[in-house]
């Protein structure tokens, strides 16, 4: 028989990334900006499209790690989603240049260890373990191959019949609505304007996959219930999953990353509930992509991987 403890590095490292990260958002929120969602059109903005990967693993960041390093390509103007270690940029004969700084990436694993209990038995235990990494950009590296860079092409977005085939596996019922766009929780079921009712198809297309990633809460899916942590916070919680889920979805299926819900009234809510919980938006961030992991499992995205190099915390 097994039991799960967790365990995470105590000390400074820890509580300066918890307090890093949600400082970081809140500067963002209060300067009328979300940092997952950003203006569409500059080189940069395009490179977010793309889901930033180990590049030599050539393995998907998920969950928190998408959203530091596609913020580090928007402050930055990187090129491209390539990322690599200090010693995996060595390791392929490239060199970080002097006075680089990288992104903080973090890893959530788990492992097992035996111990020996009252009676003599011999019982297995599950525990959690958290490790940070420093991750650069290969446009901070030099030396690497030129398969490191690869020109730049344009990004097909994903058509609206194409759209509507991928959510038509995920067996959600959806019924047609006036002017507001919901998930409706008693009835299981979300409910969508017209598509005339949006600005663009891709728009509508966003909008659904906002709800989407609601409807993953309902306990025959994921199971998502944020009121058992955040109380008073759970509908601001809930709708950060949605947002964060929705922009990652989104690059999934080939989505400008700037097309979500509306997100203006929830925005004091979001710096309300991040100033009381540290944590508060890393644990959001996770649900995001479990439900994301959900919904591209139930109905894969052509040519989509959904690879995890992180886990939930």
């Amino acid at each position: 028989m097994s039991r799960s403890t967790s365990y995470a590095p105590s000390g400074g490292e820890r509580t300066n990334f918890y307090d890093d990260i949600t400082n970081k958002i809140i500067a963002e929120l209060q300067q009328g900006r979300v940092p997952w969602v950003q203006p569409w059109g500059t080189a940069a903005t395009k490179a977010q499209l793309a889901l930033p990967k180990n590049a030599a693993t050539d393995r998907t960041y998920s969950g928190i790690n998408v959203l530091i390093l596609w913020g580090a390509v928007i402050q930055h103007g990187f090129s491209g989603q390539s990322w690599l270690t200090f010693r995996q940029a060595l390791a392929l004969g490239g060199h970080v240049r002097k006075g680089e700084r990288g992104e903080i990436v973090v890893y959530y694993g788990q492992a097992k260890k035996m111990r020996e209990r009252s009676s003599g038995e011999q019982a297995e235990d599950t525990f959690r373990f958290l490790k940070f990494f420093t991750a650069f950009n290969a446009d901070q590296i030099e030396g690497l191959p030129d398969r490191f860079f690869p020109a730049a092409v344009e990004t097909d977005i994903l058509p609206i019949a194409a759209h509507e085939a991928w959510f038509a596996k995920l067996d959600i019922k959806r019924i047609l609505t006036q002017d507001i766009a919901c998930y409706i929780p008693s009835k299981d079921v979300i409910g969508m304007p017209p598509l005339a009712a949006f600005d663009s198809a891709d728009h509508y297309a966003a909008t659904l996959n906002h709800e989407a990633v609601h409807a993953t809460g309902a306990a025959h899916r994921v199971g998502r219930d944020m009121s058992k942590r955040f109380s008073a916070h759970a509908l601001a919680a809930e709708e950060l999953v949605a947002e964060i889920g929705a922009s990652i979805l989104g690059a999934h299926l080939g989505l400008p990353p700037d097309h979500l819900s509306d997100h203006a009234s929830y925005v004091g809510h979001w710096m309300k509930l991040l100033k009381d919980d540290k944590r508060a938006f890393l644990a959001a961030a996770a649900q995001a992509q479990t439900a994301v992991d959900w919904l591209l499992a139930k109905s894969p995205a052509h040519g989509a991987s959904v690879t995890r190099i992180d886990h939930n915390p």
